[in-house]
């Protein structure tokens, strides 16, 4: 905690000898960011930026159920695209499939699911054909 400022003395002329004395001692050392550029200042004021940095760096989720079993459900189709054996995409959307069930048995908070279990065959049916143009214009890694 630092001291009262002396009645009498500027304000600036406090401060500058605080900032000092600090200086003096190495207080300003090691600080985190040091020597790093300073964020993008040109972005929106976010009166919450504290809050999401806080959560990011926690590693807490930001979306509401709902959403992020939405964007799971997104990564997961992604995931399917790049599988390399039916086995896989089979595990694939067995998991995902189970997290929507489960969802829908007991719907999350926030907005809407909007979700359903994939068509496991169905889909595996669109993996098929896709790889089987990948192999006929002979892209690599099919």
């Amino acid at each position: 905690m630092t001291e009262r400022k002396p009645p009498g003395v500027s304000f600036e002329s406090f401060v500058d000898k605080q900032i000092r004395e600090a200086t003096e001692r190495g207080d300003f050392r090691n600080l985190p960011g040091f020597g790093k550029p300073l964020d993008d200042d040109s972005a929106p004021y976010d009166a919450l930026w504290w809050v999401k940095s806080k959560l990011h760096r926690e590693g807490t989720p930001v979306l509401p159920p709902s959403l992020a079993l939405r964007k799971e459900a997104e990564d997961a189709r992604e995931a399917v695209d790049r599988a390399v054996s039916e086995a896989q995409v089979r595990r694939i959307l067995g998991e995902i499939n189970t997290k929507i069930a489960a969802a829908l048995l007991r719907p999350p908070a926030g907005p809407p699911l909007n979700l359903k279990p994939f068509e496991v065959e169905t889909v595996l049916r669109e993996w098929r054909a896709a790889r089987a143009a990948r192999d006929a214009e002979g892209e690599p890694g099919a």
